[in-house]
């Protein structure tokens, strides 16, 4: 389905189905930095409250990993928002 990180291809290599119409604009980074920012401002306060680390701490820690959560969630949040458009076309 993707050619490259994001990219999606014109069509399907199996079943030859256009790709070509898909439009999903900045839907999956929207929703992938929402859940993204809720579970690291979350994990954040969790462990601040409980463990009081440096400012640091929280920044070696916390900031590769709402990076990591971003770029570990766009290509399957991209994936699940073609195929609601696929599911939802009428």
């Amino acid at each position: 389905m993707f050619d490259g990180f994001l990219k999606v291809q014109p069509a399907c290599e199996v079943c030859g189905l256009d790709f070509s119409t898909i439009q999903t604009g900045d839907g999956p980074a929207t929703f992938i930095m929402q859940i993204a920012g809720f579970l690291v401002v979350f994990s954040a306060l969790f462990v601040e409250i409980r463990f009081h680390p440096p400012m640091w701490l929280h920044l070696i820690v916390w900031l590769p990993m709402v990076a990591g959560l971003s770029l570990a969630l766009m290509r399957p949040g991209r994936g699940l928002m073609i195929g609601l458009q696929y599911r939802n076309q009428r």
